[in-house]
């Protein structure tokens, strides 16, 4: 399959800190790319780098063969590049249904957002009951639901996931990953950040590990997931 978004021995830092060495990747389209790693390692830099929020100091970024380098962050979102932030960034004195349209601001298909808000609302029915209700006060689970929903809204062709488990109960880490493989099945190309190691290898084809901004082990999920080192030291095994 052709690569959907692919990183070229990309570096990045902040001021004199490197945060990330020579990374190359590639995310097919239509497979779920995973990428571990601790605390620290370089896993949402390198998002911010391919979502054109941090820029890279050497390497190049790729979308669909073309070299995204100039890019702004909105042409990303125009390209169909969409990010779930971590931490559950919503609007929180809007509501539900206000933070669904600012999703699909940068659109220009606009004759055909109703249909496409009609059907995040038929995927997730609970911000369906909430439609009018302030975002902020939502659940904890039902924030990372209009998240997912807001980045439908985009009409996305990939989407950067960062820590979607963060601080969700075991039964709404299920539910999530349930999404998210949905979402795969539908055709969208997906790229996981995830400490949950167990999950992510689960949850995707293809694993590439940071440590200390540096690509230290990747390959097949299975193949990772049955591997002693792996085992060790991602999944207490």
């Amino acid at each position: 399959m052709p690569a959907l978004i692919e990183l070229l021995s990309v570096s990045a830092a902040y001021g004199r800190i490197q945060a990330l060495s020579e990374v190359s990747l590639k995310v097919e389209e239509g497979k779920v790319v995973a990428l571990l790693g601790s605390n620290g390692a370089g896993k949402t830099t390198l998002l911010n780098v391919i979502s054109r929020v941090v820029p890279e100091s050497a390497g190049k970024v790729m979308v669909a063969n073309s070299d995204v380098g100039r890019w702004a962050s909105h042409q990303m979102v125009a390209a169909g590049i969409v990010q779930v932030p971590e931490g559950r960034e919503i609007f929180p004195d809007m509501s539900v249904t206000e933070n669904l349209k600012l999703g699909a601001y940068r659109r220009a298909d606009k004759g055909s957002l109703r249909e496409d808000y009609d059907r995040v609302m038929e995927s997730f029915p609970v911000l369906a009951e909430r439609s009018r209700q302030r975002a902020g006060t939502l659940s904890g689970g039902e924030q990372q639901m209009l998240m997912i929903g807001r980045a439908l809204m985009a009409k996305p062709r990939a989407i950067l996931f960062d820590e979607p488990s963060l601080g969700l109960s075991p039964r709404l880490v299920q539910q999530t990953f349930e999404i998210i493989r949905k979402l795969n099945e539908d055709g969208l190309t997906i790229l996981l950040v995830e400490q949950n190691a167990s999950v992510a290898l689960a949850a995707s084809t293809y694993t590439y590990i940071l440590e200390n901004g540096e690509i230290v082990l990747e390959g097949a999920s299975q193949s990772l997931e049955a591997d002693d080192g792996v085992r060790r030291s991602y999944l207490g095994g």
